[in-house]
């Protein structure tokens, strides 16, 4: 063969084990997934091919998916945003540090590694129970405790304070952005007049806006993918008003041994992510700002 002799042999030694490792690891089981969610399986027979009657019962008959899904899609719209601008929040104030930076950016960072870990979640969990560290600080300020976890209404917000405590990463993401604008423009905006604010919503925002885009789709598709909170701190109640999706595919799947159907609810929820990204970045030309880009 033709390609043994030429230049790019080390190149694809050097790549066979990714290529390897990434068929093997991820197209195959994606592939297995599909034809999963087309049969019914429980674990311990072998598969019988059902066709999309998964799909089907998911979509017209089983209420608990609708409301996994209507859950999930208010938490991450929620979540998200909430982690974005408080991580904007704390990069604009980083940028500005120059005394001890490094160790002001690791102990805001750490959060972010180890806040999706079983550990945080059950310390989350004692913090919000109903002797927990938070309703005795209410009873310290003279308010009555409040059941946290065992209420419809709050439960849902423990974890999207858990999530919007998770973020590091996105915040060093937008330090990055915020230290790759010149500051020659914040100079000579000052001369014309302008001030902090004008500063901040005419010249920061509009150059921040590729790295916004960014963390708005990677945020948004890790909310959609969250499950340790649900399923350690809250066990998707009170009356499944914190059953996210994951957790309920999970419980498909582990629990009612229904992994046909689990596949197909996996497949549903890589379309919705699909088809967010898809119009996250359709909408992209209307709000980002690329320097390169001399129509604008």
């Amino acid at each position: 063969m033709k390609w043994l002799h030429s230049d790019n042999v080390v190149g694809y030694v050097f790549i066979f084990p990714f290529i390897f490792s990434f068929c093997v690891f991820t197209i195959f089981p994606m592939l297995t997934s599909l034809y999963m969610s087309f049969t019914d399986y429980d674990l311990l027979g072998a598969p019988r091919w059902v066709g999309f009657d998964n799909y089907v019962h998911m979509l017209t008959s089983d209420s608990k998916f609708w409301q996994a899904m209507k859950v999930t899609f208010f938490y991450t719209f929620t979540a998200v945003p909430g982690r974005l601008i408080f991580a904007l929040i704390v990069a604009l104030l980083l940028v500005k540090v120059t005394r001890f930076a490094g160790m002001y950016r690791t102990a805001l960072y750490i959060p972010s590694i180890i806040g999706g870990s079983v550990a945080v979640a059950v310390m989350w969990r004692q913090l919000f129970g109903n002797e927990g560290a938070i309703n005795s600080f209410l009873e310290l300020m003279g308010f009555e405790p409040v059941s946290w976890l065992g209420n419809a209404s709050t439960a849902i917000w423990t974890l999207v304070v858990l999530y919007g405590w998770q973020f590091g990463s996105s915040m060093l993401i937008f330090l990055a952005g915020l230290k790759n604008i010149p500051q020659t423009y914040y100079e000579a905006a000052s001369v014309d007049g302008a001030n902090a604010w004008q500063r901040f919503y005419k010249i920061t925002i509009p150059l921040l806006t590729p790295v916004i885009l960014f963390n708005v789709v990677m945020q948004t598709i890790q909310g959609f993918m969250a499950f340790t909170p649900s399923y350690i701190i809250t066990e998707g109640g009170p009356m499944n008003s914190t059953l996210l999706y994951v957790l309920y595919m999970f419980e498909r799947a582990f629990t009612f041994f229904d992994m046909g159907y689990a596949s197909a609810m996996a497949w549903v929820m890589l379309i919705i992510i699909a088809i967010l990204t898809a119009l996250i970045f359709k909408s992209s030309p209307y709000w980002v700002h690329y320097e390169s880009d001399n129509s604008r």
